[in-house]
């Protein structure tokens, strides 16, 4: 049970849209399904519209809104700052949270360029002398059966790892009439699908693995350069014009492969146009004795193989849904789905116990700094015909 002799966690979330939902659901939830060691207090929302702000303030749970993210941000009851804002103003929330004493759960990709992730990564670690902490969320290590899958690694189960392939590939982009959103501009998000999927792919090989990344060659397209552009009077949930179209400036798909540094091979594709597929984050890992293969559209999932079972054995099917296995018990009996939601609840569950315990929670900021290493990397090689380009 939460120990009420504590002083409560209060939170303040910065932005509110898509990602907004599934965190602020998390911040109502955890403390009802795990024993949290501090109350969770849901204080405040920023966002810039007055009326979509406290819409999603009665909405998602949240006490008080402010169009004001600074004021939010410098206020005495608050603990910590949640940052789910596009990436253009990750570093400028961040930095100014963590110098303002609060710790700090901020949305992957770290930030837009290599500059401002290794800005908040050093912010984050000034902060952390004065015992605050710094968090990114890269949701998806949450997922029961990604957690798994790194244990049996760390185990042995599967050996030496040799080989490594992940893909994530959404078909929301298919249409070369989808609106021009904010999703597609460089200035707010840095980058296309290499940072917002292709992110989450190279962070779940590295943390399955315990491997990192020494070098990549890489190569982008954007196959749709221009896209109706958003009636300014309706904003960014609003229709797409049908005469004004404006300029695509990231990437729609990005292919790359890498070496480990166990020496292994890793391959990545990440793409927003591949039809027929909605969110399939899939990765499989090969090793001397055996490989997993996991895939999101089927989170509950674990593909297990192993040499001891026979060559004719092929991939066992381990849902992964036992009390035993990792964050499962607090929920419901075996054989009982969970879904997309809970990976937030679970980093929220993970985030709230470091920070009580005074311990760095994971992924830090660091790590979040060499996946952007990484994603840089890419994009250098792209820009120079796939030229090999180590990690620096």
């Amino acid at each position: 049970m939460t120990d009420a002799a504590r002083p409560p966690l209060r939170v303040a979330m910065i932005g509110h849209g898509f990602m907004g939902a599934a965190h602020s659901h998390a911040w109502r939830t955890a403390q009802r399904f795990f024993d949290l060691p501090r109350r969770i207090e849901m204080v405040a929302v920023a966002g810039r519209n007055p009326e979509t702000l406290r819409e999603a303030a009665d909405r998602y749970g949240w006490s008080e809104c402010d169009t004001d993210w600074r004021r939010v941000v410098e206020r005495d009851d608050i603990d910590l700052v949640d940052v789910v804002t596009p990436g253009s103003a990750h570093m400028e929330v961040a930095v100014a949270a963590l110098d303002a004493g609060k710790h700090v759960l901020c949305e992957k990709p770290l930030a837009n360029t290599l500059a401002e992730a290794g800005a908040m990564a050093e912010a984050a670690a000034k902060a952390r002398e004065r015992g605050v902490f710094a968090m990114v969320g890269f949701t998806y290590r949450r997922v029961p059966a990604v957690r798994l899958a790194r244990e049996l690694v760390e185990s042995g189960e599967i050996g030496r790892i040799r080989q490594t392939r992940a893909v994530y590939l959404q078909d929301w982009l298919s249409d070369e009439n989808a609106p021009l959103t904010w999703r597609l501009d460089r200035s707010a998000a840095g980058s296309g699908a290499l940072g917002d999927i292709g992110a989450h792919i190279v962070d779940a090989i590295q943390y399955v693995t315990g491997q990192e990344l020494t070098g990549v060659s890489g190569m982008t397209r954007t196959f749709v350069t221009e896209r109706p552009m958003l009636e300014e009077s309706v904003g960014l949930s609003g229709r797409a014009s049908e005469s004004r179209r404006g300029p695509v400036t990231v990437d729609d798909a990005a292919v790359f492969f890498g070496t480990l540094s166990g020496g292994g091979l890793a391959t990545f594709e990440a793409t927003r146009m591949a039809p027929g597929r909605k969110n399939a984050l899939r990765f499989e890992i090969s090793g001397t004795t055996g490989a997993l293969a996991f895939d999101l559209e089927d989170l509950n999932t674990l593909q297990v193989f192993s040499f001891a079972d026979g060559n004719t054995a092929g991939f066992r099917r381990v849902l992964v849904t036992e009390p035993e296995h990792p964050y499962v018990a607090a929920w419901w009996p075996p054989g009982h789905m969970l879904g997309y939601e809970h990976g937030f609840t679970h980093q929220v569950r993970d985030l709230v116990a470091a920070i009580d315990a005074g311990e760095q929670p994971r992924p830090s900021f660091e790590e979040g700094l060499q996946v952007q290493r990484v994603l840089e990397a890419v994009e250098r090689s792209a820009a120079a015909d796939a030229r090999w380009t180590p990690l620096t």
